[in-house]
């Protein structure tokens, strides 16, 4: 039956660390203690290039010669890798003589420490190992029985995992106490409302979120994962609630992160695109408030995506413009290969197509009209300038939406086949 081991961190700040050995290895433990404020000595005729270069910046001092013994004295902590089994177990029986705990790189079985795979995250340290295990025969050819400490592939596979899961936010990071003084904001881009399409920084600082201020085209799911005294505040404009003002939004922004709590505004889209994160951001610096901006897969381009339309393809568009169409469009860019994207623009989508046909555009320039794309009633409405409101008002388009405008429509799945003449029929 293996003996538990007694996991603990050591502080080597101002303490003598001695790392026998040159290698890639030696140079990695030597180095990590150099960051934790260890006083570090490298013994070893050779060492690699990363000893060579922190030695010659005096971080650390390197002895150009084989280990003797004497060299652990008043040292808190050794470690052997040499690669040359005599010479480690020397230095950990030195070790053991002078009550100094030792990593044996080359035989776990004389060790008396063992450096654990780490994960790190905002401060937090999450260390993986395994117990001592028992003892296996030993090969022909070998000193003594050789023991590998656990499965280290496992252990390894195990910390990618803590990592990975610290990193998207899929584990808890926020500290049960805050530092004085004023929180942070950070305007995190949620996409079109998958929450597989929220970016792992957005995922990592919801994690963290004190209060977390939310649109209604945001990838709300994400909201049941939030631990149950976190604030959520609903900003967004739904059936029976009306959108609270911009003002207002900035100021529970502010109130918050004033109160020394980080706050996330989770938005649908792109921050930065029509969604007033400028606003939101100087209001924030205003007063003096941290803000982070964390941009967002825009809708204007996934949510054609999720349709099958690309908004630029060689030999069809060029280029493309994005406009707010809730209000009478202006003058608008391009020409016939130049694809418009009109987001908000269902309401006006009649008044926006005979706006674009007076400005020179062709009553049969095809259009496309994406509902709630990567959402569960996502559906294509395809026709033209001259007759694609008259659709979209027979099979009830209602928002959220995007309409596209420009020669790509005809590159979805939803356009129509071309006959054998060269013509379209008509689009549905």
């Amino acid at each position: 039956m293996s003996t538990p081991l007694l996991p603990v961190q050591l502080d080597v700040a101002g303490r003598l660390v001695v790392v026998v050995g040159g290698g890639p290895v030696a140079a990695r433990r030597a180095l990590a203690a150099v960051e934790a404020g260890g006083v570090v000595v490298v013994v070893a005729p050779w060492a690699c290039e990363d000893v060579v270069e922190a030695a010659q910046a005096g971080r650390l001092d390197w002895w150009p010669r084989d280990y003797v013994p004497g060299d652990l004295d008043g040292a808190w902590f050794a470690h052997a890798a040499t690669g040359d089994h005599d010479v480690d177990a020397a230095v950990s029986t030195e070790a053991e003589s002078r009550r100094v705990f030792c990593v044996n790189a080359g035989d776990a079985a004389v060790a008396t420490a063992w450096v654990p795979a780490v994960a790190r995250a905002d401060g937090v340290v999450v260390s993986v190992g395994s117990d001592r295990p028992t003892p296996s025969p030993p090969h022909p050819g070998d000193h003594a029985s050789r023991v590998r400490h656990g499965d280290p592939r496992r252990v390894r596979r195990l910390r990618d995992a803590i990592a990975t899961a610290l990193d998207t936010g899929d584990l808890p990071l926020r500290p049960q106490r805050r530092s004085p003084g004023p929180g942070r904001v950070a305007l995190v881009g949620g996409g079109p409302g998958d929450v597989g399409l929220l970016t792992t920084r957005g995922r990592r600082l919801l994690a963290r979120a004190d209060v977390v201020v939310v649109d209604a085209l945001a990838p709300r799911g994400v909201l049941a994962d939030l631990d149950d005294d976190v604030l959520v505040v609903d900003v967004g404009k739904t059936p029976g609630h009306h959108l609270v003002p911009q003002e207002e939004i900035n100021r529970v922004l502010v109130e918050h992160a004033l109160a020394g709590r980080d706050v996330v505004r989770l938005k649908g889209g792109d921050p930065y695109v029509l969604g007033r994160g400028g606003e939101e951001r100087a209001a924030c610096e205003a007063a003096g408030v941290a803000v982070e901006v964390v941009p967002g897969v825009t809708s204007a381009v996934s949510v054609p995506a999720a349709a099958g339309i690309p908004v630029t393809h060689r030999g069809v568009a060029r280029g493309f413009s994005v406009v707010s169409a809730h209000e009478e469009l202006g003058d608008v860019p391009g020409g016939a290969e130049h694809t418009l994207v009109l987001l908000m623009g269902v309401a006006r989508l009649r008044e926006s197509c005979a706006t674009l046909v007076a400005g020179g555009r062709a009553e049969g320039t095809p259009v496309a009209v994406v509902e709630d794309g990567y959402g569960p009633r996502q559906r294509t409405t395809t026709g033209t300038l001259a007759d694609v409101a008259d659709r979209a008002e027979a099979v009830g388009v209602r928002s959220p939406a995007v309409v596209v405008v420009g020669d790509v429509v005809t590159l979805s799945p939803a356009w129509p086949p071309v006959i054998k003449d060269g013509a379209h029929p008509p689009p549905r």
